[in-house]
């Protein structure tokens, strides 16, 4: 059975990448919306991580040239999707503490990738990047920046899918039992939960007060993703020469500014970019995943399940003390 994926690999991966395109296309058509609902980030990262595992890598040159562009240009679409003064004006009440959450995050997570486990800096500095701010997207942004490996993108993407996938479960009863109400919930899960889809999913699942706290803090949030490749750009910069600028990030900026300012009457437009933004960014993790090879997972083991784990319960415990003292 191996021997008839690896030697098809490249029908499969034709197929697989086929099947997922039309499925997200068909969400565009009346009646046919649910066929799409099951094509998320998590399940396009596992096609491609059990694709490159079951079948090895196939037209890898087209899968690392393509996924690098594909992500940049989704991460510049999501910026239609959000508005600068909502955003800014959500996030001034908590400010002090997300500049801090964000900064310790980082810089705990460096740590303990980088001193207790051994891991690699790239792996380890996206795992905290994704922890601090927004899981898949803030890594997708900082990956470029730093000129990540797909292997690296693919471990530290894995590793922040599974734990956004736990918390999405396990939150919401959590909140119950700590008696927690609508508003710190949703603060709660807007700072603890990764990703943007499992913050929505979990305040969704405890109410709608707290789904809209969830929303609007996370996006405020999102934000952090420019500062925070911005000074990954010079951290990062080889040999103290010339910084490579993440152009990207700025044209990211620029579509914040103008769905905020010129398509705040015709908001449908925003909607429409930053959702063909998102499936674009749903057939990069398949492109990340099946980049991946069985020789690099045997080398990296469970220490970035580790270092995410340890991260996620610091700032999962640390952020609650706060909003509950």
């Amino acid at each position: 059975m191996m021997q008839f994926f690896r030697k098809n690999n490249k029908v499969l991966y034709v197929a697989i990448l086929s099947v997922m395109a039309l499925c997200l296309l068909a969400g565009y058509v009346p009646g046919l919306s649910a066929v799409s609902k099951w094509v998320t980030p998590p399940v396009a990262l596992f096609l491609g991580l059990a694709f490159a595992l079951l079948c090895g890598q196939a037209y890898p040159k087209f899968n690392k040239k393509v996924s690098k562009k594909l992500l940049q240009y989704s991460v510049v679409g999501l910026g239609f999707g959000m508005n600068l003064q909502a955003s800014l004006a959500s996030g001034k009440e908590g400010m002090l503490f997300t500049i801090i959450s964000v900064i310790g995050t980082m810089l705990m997570g460096m740590f303990i990738g980088r001193k207790m486990l051994k891991l690699s800096r790239d792996t380890s500095y996206l795992i905290s990047s994704g922890t601090a701010i927004c899981g898949g997207s803030a890594i997708a942004a900082v990956g470029p920046v730093i000129k990540a490996k797909e292997s690296d993108m693919s471990v530290a993407l894995a590793t922040i899918f599974v734990l956004n996938a736990i918390a999405l479960f396990i939150f919401p009863v959590l909140g119950q039992w700590l008696g927690l109400s609508q508003q710190e919930f949703g603060t709660w899960a807007a700072i603890a939960i990764h990703d943007t889809s499992s913050v929505v999913g979990a305040g969704a699942a405890y109410g709608e007060e707290a789904l809209q706290v969830a929303t609007t803090i996370k996006l405020t949030r999102a934000l952090w993703i420019i500062p925070l490749a911005l000074v990954t750009s010079f951290i990062f910069r080889s040999g103290g020469k010339k910084v490579n600028i993440p152009w990207f990030i700025l044209w990211f900026i620029v579509a914040i500014l103008i769905n905020t300012y010129l398509l705040d009457g015709v908001p449908q437009v925003g909607q429409v970019i930053s959702g063909l933004a998102r499936k674009g960014l749903i057939i990069t993790m398949f492109f990340i995943g099946a980049s991946l090879s069985t020789d690099v997972l045997k080398a990296v083991g469970v220490k970035p399940l580790v270092q995410g784990i340890l991260l996620w319960l610091v700032i999962s415990i640390g952020s609650l003390a706060y909003i509950i003292s």
